[in-house]
């Protein structure tokens, strides 16, 4: 299973989002599940970077299923933008797929 963590602070404002886990929905090289999460963040990361001047630290393991994003500073508008149209994305996926394969957390910092 995928667990993807939100992470906003008191005033709503995005700080981190963290994917982690494969999501077991097929085997891997055919698991849409894991793909469809892995393109959605793959493309926020790439976006913030090339889109915004906002500025992020990553972590990645790939053998783990792990990636973390984290803004050093509250991210712009256009941050924000881009980070509601990933969760539009991801609860999407787990609106077709369910718990099963997908699990979505909010927190609060």
């Amino acid at each position: 299973m995928t667990t993807i963590t939100i992470t906003k602070s008191s005033n709503d404002t995005y700080k981190c989002i963290e994917c982690n886990g494969h999501a077991g929905f097929a085997e891997y090289g055919e698991d849409i599940v894991c793909a469809a999460v892995s393109v959605l963040t793959i493309n926020l990361i790439n976006s913030i970077e090339k889109f915004t001047d906002d500025e992020i630290d990553l972590e990645q393991d790939e053998d783990k299923g792990i990636i973390r994003l984290k803004f050093r500073n509250e991210p712009g508008s256009d941050s924000d933008l881009l980070l509601k149209s990933f969760e539009l994305g991801v609860s999407s996926i787990f609106q077709q797929y369910g718990k099963k394969f997908l699990n979505i957390k909010f927190r609060r910092e």
